[in-house]
């Protein structure tokens, strides 16, 4: 299991029956999870809000003090804006941040060796914390998500970090309709992540839905890679799929073509004041 435990401005104070107090800064954020099935005690009283999910899909944040419409947080020399959203989510996934230092340093090597462009597909790519990442190191990177608002979450996120002159480019599309475009115009990529939704529909009404699309997206993918990639990187928290199956998935695909390294498993959040970890979803790289 990768361990998220660098990220200063971010911790899980207590979990306890499907709930966990988080500090986002200098804010205090009660969530749900339904991986939390131990019973300890919560400390409510410094709540700053709170989401309530509806027994019947959904919910609802509770502001209990006062708290700004955004924020920021910072992770080493990377910082985000931070919002509450609707289905308890605040635009960044903390856990992802293992992922981040690992892109950064795959891109960090291949400078330090060639100093060619290294150009990164980010696809399903949210608010964007992968896409600073890799525009830290200096990569172009294509950012695609099929919601709008999520895309210029992402801009605010790089013109937070001062990165607004360099290259990358933000579209509102479906990404597997982008990458068959990709392919007929002949575009070559050196690295791409994905972290696909269970469900989803793209940017015009296209249905994606994990179980039947992945495998084919990725196989697709490989139509895009450069003749000499630094990796593949795909995260899921869809329930049920294991993180050898992504790891398989890479192996018939990727790995086929290219050889490499794979691996696979599960990313976790260390609990501040004891032993727990608590499991936030699963990754599969494969690595040349």
């Amino acid at each position: 299991m990768l361990i998220t435990n660098e990220f200063d401005d971010y911790e899980i104070i207590s979990m306890s029956d499907g709930e966990k107090l988080e500090r986002w800064g200098k804010f205090y954020l009660l969530r749900p999870d339904p991986e939390i099935i131990w019973k300890e005690s919560l400390d409510k009283s410094i709540i700053h809000a709170y989401y309530h999910r509806s027994t019947t899909g959904g919910g609802y944040w509770d502001i209990l003090k006062k708290l700004p419409s955004s924020w920021c947080v910072n992770y080493k020399d990377l910082t985000f804006n931070v919002k509450l959203m609707g289905f308890k989510h605040t635009g960044i996934f903390p856990e992802q941040s293992v992922n981040w230092d690992f892109m950064r340093e795959k891109i960090k090597e291949e400078k330090k060796k060639s100093n060619r462009e290294i150009k990164v597909l980010n696809l399903f790519a949210y608010t964007g914390c992968a896409s600073v990442a890799c525009l830290k190191e200096g990569a172009s990177v294509v950012h695609v998500d099929s919601s709008r608002g999520m895309v210029d979450w992402a801009k605010e996120n790089v013109k937070v970090n001062n990165l607004e002159d360099k290259p990358i480019r933000f579209l509102v599309d479906d990404c597997i309709k982008f990458v068959e475009r990709e392919i007929r115009r002949g575009n070559k990529y050196d690295a791409i992540i994905m972290d696909p939704p269970s469900y989803g529909r793209g940017a015009n009404g296209e249905v994606w839905q994990f179980e039947n699309n992945i495998y084919d997206l990725v196989e697709l993918c490989t139509n895009v890679l450069s003749d000499n990639p630094l990796f593949f990187l795909i995260n899921s928290y869809t329930t049920g799929i294991s993180s050898k199956v992504l790891e398989d998935i890479l192996n018939l695909t990727v790995a086929k073509k290219y050889k490499g390294k794979l691996e696979s498993g599960e990313i976790g959040i260390p609990m501040e004041e004891s032993k727990l970890v608590l499991p936030c979803g699963i990754y599969g790289r494969w690595e040349k």
